[in-house]
């Protein structure tokens, strides 16, 4: 017995934990196709947004119009980094048979963004390094992810805490 829990109540356990895992899996992936975006939904990293966004807020987007205008908020990524910005659009280039290019920049910065994009790339281009148009947002609800990059102990903590809460659930 590991922890009072006979082999049958601790498979039962492990197959739960398997099933949560795989229904978030498969519900991740599935607004991945239906929004057509690899990352569906962000948090907001900085305040370079503000006031539209605030650090921590949770962003819903949406990938499947290729007409972006000028003044819409996309999340775009660069080549050779991890996160995705969260930027407004200030000026857009071509359209029509050309590829459509944009130029970003966050609301609470000075300059747009050609320092923040790869070497030697000037705009973005909508069908590659955009990750989707911001549709909806809940303020605040995506800090707790901000705060488990920011202080991995916390993860140890909160883990800690989920394995006494089964321990004493099940006494």
């Amino acid at each position: 017995m590991l922890g009072g829990l006979q082999p049958r109540q601790l498979l039962t356990q492990l197959l739960n934990f398997a099933l949560v895992l795989s229904t978030a899996f498969m519900l991740w992936k599935g607004l991945s196709v239906a929004t057509d975006s690899p990352s569906p939904i962000v948090v907001v990293l900085s305040g370079s947004m503000e006031p539209a966004f605030q650090r921590g807020d949770l962003l819903f987007l949406w990938n499947r119009g290729q007409n972006t205008q000028v003044g819409e908020i996309v999340v775009y990524k660069v080549k050779g980094k991890d996160i995705p910005i969260v930027h407004r659009v200030v000026r857009r280039y071509g359209g029509g048979d050309e590829p459509l290019q944009l130029l970003t920049k966050g609301d609470n910065n000075l300059a747009d963004d050609t320092e923040l994009y790869a070497r030697g790339q000037d705009y973005l281009t909508r069908s590659t390094d955009i990750i989707g148009s911001v549709v909806g947002y809940v303020p605040f609800v995506g800090y707790v992810t901000i705060l488990l990059s920011e202080h991995p102990w916390l993860k140890t903590v909160l883990l800690g805490l989920m394995g006494v809460m089964v321990v004493l659930q099940r006494e």
